[in-house]
């Protein structure tokens, strides 16, 4: 099989020849740049740039040598982005090392040793403390209340600093003819590369209410202020809704999966009860999916950390076909249990390897041990793709990266 091949197998519910890999295709299923800067010199690669494409979290765009390498099944395509040298500029990460932002990031360094990122009004909008890895919001719009309309949303949801600080390819979103380039070079990859193309679209829902509101406000504003929430989630859904029309237009017949989000667990269960989410929330995500399925070939992908394990049975009839990260150190999220009473119904988009304590501090044999009893839980059957829970993070060593890759292989001898 081709890469592309494997993975909608998988998807299918198939068992492919080998589990298809990812590395990099979303901003939860990446590589922070110091971590990619340590495995490029472990593997003794001299050549190309580390280029932060999401200067938020601070994550590497893979190049196609480490693509080739660690056999990748899938890309995002904002990497038809920012393509050339003069696209980007030369920084040092935190730990020293070389790096490169986008032309258009230039955070500037405090007498703290902090940096702040500005928006061109001169507010900040985010911020690395000294020691740090990734950009804190600073502005949260309406932490003082809701407004009394939602003329200004749009400009609100540009003060945030994901919005503000976005990733490819959505920081070329106002370009003039962006739709149209973004279709050419979808179209350009599939005649290029037989890799899946994943296009990552957020629409979050959950989440922009507690980038605009402040979690601990928007959480007690789901209780008291209902008519208020759904009225935010309605102005929210005006603008996913035209944007995802936009998406599907351009390139719903050549994306292969489009990436939605929003972080609906902690470690210890739901931030909301199942009855809550499917009166606020669900109705919103079948709109979601269900314009996806009727416009393109698109299969729908959620990312949403901690323990969504209650909510799994609503997030499936909202339309939601593959899941990621699967925290499987979270409550109810155990792999074992996942696969037996799931694994027919979704896909697992992550779940391979455990970032939270064995890849980063465990020892090779253990880091291999853990994928291929992984691999042996979730691979038969299909509807499985191997990806680390969430990014690799800065302090996983990089023979731990490569043991990982390893073990893949090793499980298919």
């Amino acid at each position: 099989m081709n890469s592309r091949e494997r993975l909608l197998a998988s998807i299918n519910h198939k068992e492919p020849d080998r589990v298809p890999v990812d590395l990099g295709s979303t901003p939860s299923s990446g590589i922070s740049a110091i971590a990619y800067n340590r495995l490029k010199q472990m593997l003794k690669i001299n050549t190309g740039h580390t280029r932060v494409y999401d200067v938020v979290q601070q994550l590497a765009q893979p190049e196609d040598e480490i693509l080739d390498r660690f056999k990748i099944d899938m890309i995002d395509l904002g990497r038809i982005f920012n393509t050339e040298n003069i696209d980007w500029h030369d920084i040092k990460l935190p730990d020293g090392s070389t790096a490169q932002y986008p032309v258009w990031f230039n955070p500037v360094k405090q007498l703290d040793g902090s940096f702040i990122a500005y928006l061109k009004d001169g507010s900040p909008a985010g911020k690395m403390p000294m020691g740090a890895t990734f950009f804190d919001q600073m502005i949260f719009p309406y932490i003082d209340g809701y407004p009394e309309n939602y003329k200004s949303l749009p400009a609100d949801i540009s003060k945030v600093h994901w919005a503000a600080l976005a990733h490819s390819p959505w920081d070329h979103a106002a370009d003039p003819g962006f739709w149209v380039q973004l279709r050419e070079e979808a179209l350009r990859l599939r005649k290029t590369s037989n890799r899946a193309i994943v296009l990552v679209i957020g629409c979050n829902l959950f989440e922009w209410g507690t980038f605009l509101r402040r979690i601990d406000n928007f959480l007690m504003d789901i209780y008291t202020e209902q008519d208020k929430v759904e009225a935010f989630l309605d102005a929210m859904m005006e603008i996913h809704m035209a944007n995802l029309e936009k998406a599907c237009a351009a390139v719903g017949d050549l994306v292969d999966v489009i990436r939605f989000g929003d972080d609906l667990g902690m470690d210890s269960g739901g931030f909301i009860p199942p009855a809550v989410y499917r009166k606020l929330f669900k109705p919103r995500h079948r709109m979601l999916c269900e314009y996806v399925k009727r416009h393109g070939s698109m299969h729908t992908f959620l990312h949403s950390c901690g323990s969504i394990y209650e909510l799994l049975p609503d997030l499936i009839e909202a339309g939601f076909e593959i899941f990621n990260p699967v925290q499987t150190s979270s409550r109810n999220m155990d792999p074992v249990k996942i696969k037996k009473e799931f694994g027919q119904d979704i896909v697992i988009w992550g779940a391979g390897a455990d970032t939270r304590s064995i890849l980063n501090r465990g020892t090779i044999e253990q880091v291999k041990n853990d994928v291929k009893r992984r691999l042996e839980i979730l691979a038969p059957g299909g509807g499985f793709v191997f990806n680390t829970i969430h990014n690799i993070m800065p302090d996983v060593p990089p023979e731990n990266i490569v043991a990982m890759f390893e073990a893949i292989d090793e499980f298919y001898w």
